[in-house]
């Protein structure tokens, strides 16, 4: 069997707006200034509270709960309204190639809460597409390669046959660091110079591509 993980945010889905919307919430709330987008969005990837304290490193740790806080505040708002971030163009085709595939899995790897997740999944049918899901919930942040060491274990697929795919250095590293497989892609939240110093294979520049490049790793033959 082979594996291939998803990243969630900037991946999948385009929730740069909801992102950034709901980080400048949590900041005024706390009578902080708001920040631009790219600065909010270099961090994404990380678990949320690791994220708070890189974008304020001088601040208390009541002062970056208390910006948490907001943060999912504005998030369940907008969930309570209906807003769902939508698929990247492609995403869907992509996973339903794969899942084809007799011998391939699909997982998820994210830094958002469980909780968070599954509302995505459950908007756009997603549900039953990932037979393993880790999240910010019980894990260390990316980098760390606890997601993706708890996705083989769960599937007992092994390291050389799985890949990780994501629009973050934090996806790219985390699989380094698990020994797997980084495909990026550069419709997302940092820059390709920067995936490809963080080790990724490739960086894919739509959708078809990064679908043909999975399609044709499936099909090579590894020593597992």
């Amino acid at each position: 069997m082979r594996l291939v993980v998803f990243d969630v945010d900037g991946t999948l889905v385009n929730s740069q707006h909801e992102i950034v919307e709901a980080m400048n919430y949590g900041l005024r709330g706390v009578g902080l200034p708001e920040m631009q987008p790219q600065e909010i969005l270099s961090i994404v990837g990380l678990s949320l509270p690791v994220a708070i304290a890189r974008l304020l490193p001088g601040a208390t740790p009541d002062l970056h709960e208390r910006v948490v806080l907001g943060y999912r505040e504005a998030f369940v708002a907008a969930r309570a309204k209906g807003v769902v971030p939508p698929l990247y163009a492609g995403a869907l085709d992509c996973l339903d190639a794969l899942a084809a595939q007799d011998d391939v899995l699909l997982g998820i790897a994210t830094g958002k809460p469980m909780r968070g997740l599954m509302a995505v999944l459950e908007a756009h049918g997603l549900t039953q597409r990932f037979v393993t899901r880790q999240t910010a919930d019980g894990h260390p942040s990316k980098p760390h390669p606890a997601m993706l060491e708890s996705a083989l274990s769960e599937t007992g697929v092994a390291a050389s046959r799985t890949a990780m795919v994501g629009d973050t250095v934090f996806d790219i590293e985390m699989a380094r660091a698990a020994g797997v497989t980084g495909f990026g892609v550069d419709w997302g939240y940092h820059p390709t110079v920067d995936l490809h110093g963080a080790g990724a294979a490739l960086v894919a520049p739509d959708y078809p591509s990064l679908t043909q490049s999975l399609l044709e790793w499936t099909k090579q033959e590894q020593v597992a």
